[in-house]
């Protein structure tokens, strides 16, 4: 399939929803980035039987990873079990910088804080044109308030695949469980090294067709459960985008994080997004205003 070129951001100022809220998940967006007047293409689906372990002859004594009984390899259930118990928590706040990269390259910068798996908010620091923008998501409900417009408006329908401020990620991306276990059906199929680190491969199937990516591929650290890399595909096979972190740090209580990752759109040319995370921190007590309306409208 040809590439499309990248579309021109529309003027509905976009947020990079995965800095704050499950973006290890890759949340359920499988579509194209388009301009805000376009009608984005939700990609289909189908649920397919895949679960278990790694076969008899694949199993090797000593290869079970953290948190598995030594000499028995995980099944893949267990090993999204740790994945989802690893990077879901009750709260965190971050400064994120968002990098997206094409024809010209765009940098943003913003504070998320997060609350649970479905509550969070986000405010634009920079650029100053986007500066004061702010977005709340609670539930299953998306609002965004636009100072260049002095408006709140509630994002919803078509409006849910567009690609924020242009980027590889879109607001569907926070609107499902961040949890891999909920959405996916996973097979252990295979054990590989990717950049040096020992990793398990799962291979995944949406349960329901209401996950926009209905397969995907994933290596997991065996270590820190980090969903190092992820390839992201439509029903029928064709690969929409690659997803990988790196640079994991750890934040206290047994708890690894990682501090980059990258979104390559394999349908939109030349087509990637970097996001580095700082000041990170977890467990920290939020206010209950910053996730409520009246923040959101705050002049």
């Amino acid at each position: 399939m040809q590439k499309m070129a990248r579309s021109r951001p529309g003027i509905i100022v976009a947020l990079a929803a995965a800095c704050f809220l499950g973006l290890y998940a890759a949340g359920a967006s499988g579509s194209r980035k388009v301009a805000a007047t376009a009608e984005a293409v939700a990609a289909s689906s189908e649920a397919l039987p895949a679960t278990g372990g790694l076969p008899d002859s694949e199993t090797e004594d000593g290869d079970a990873g953290a948190g598995a009984a030594p000499g028995n390899t995980p099944t893949a259930d267990e090993i999204l079990d740790r994945v989802d118990e690893n990077l879901t928590f009750d709260t965190r706040s971050a400064r994120v910088t968002m990098i997206v990269e094409g024809r010209r390259t765009r940098t943003y910068e913003m504070q998320s804080f997060v609350r649970g798996v479905t509550d969070a908010a986000v405010e634009y620091r920079s650029p100053p044109r986007e500066r004061g923008t702010r977005m709340l998501k609670l539930g299953d409900r998306l609002w965004m308030y636009m100072p260049r417009i002095d408006r709140v408006q509630q994002i919803s329908g078509h409006m849910l695949r567009e690609g924020m401020m242009g980027s590889d990620v879109s607001y569907e991306d926070l609107m499902e469980s961040p949890k891999l276990r909920e959405m996916y059906e996973a097979e252990l199929v295979g054990r590989e090294e990717l950049d040096g680190r020992p990793t398990w491969k799962l291979e995944m199937t949406a349960r329901d067709e209401g996950v926009t990516y209905p397969k995907r591929t994933t290596w997991i650290d065996k270590e820190t459960y980090i969903p190092l890399k992820q390839e992201l595909y439509t029903a029928d096979g064709m690969l929409l985008k690659t997803w990988t972190m790196s640079e994991i740090e750890a934040f206290g209580e047994g708890r690894k994080f990682p501090t980059r990752m990258t979104v390559e759109d394999h349908v939109i040319e030349d087509s990637i997004t970097r996001l580095k995370f700082d000041d990170m921190e977890f467990g920290i007590e939020l206010e209950d205003e910053i996730f409520s309306l009246r923040w959101v409208e705050r002049r």
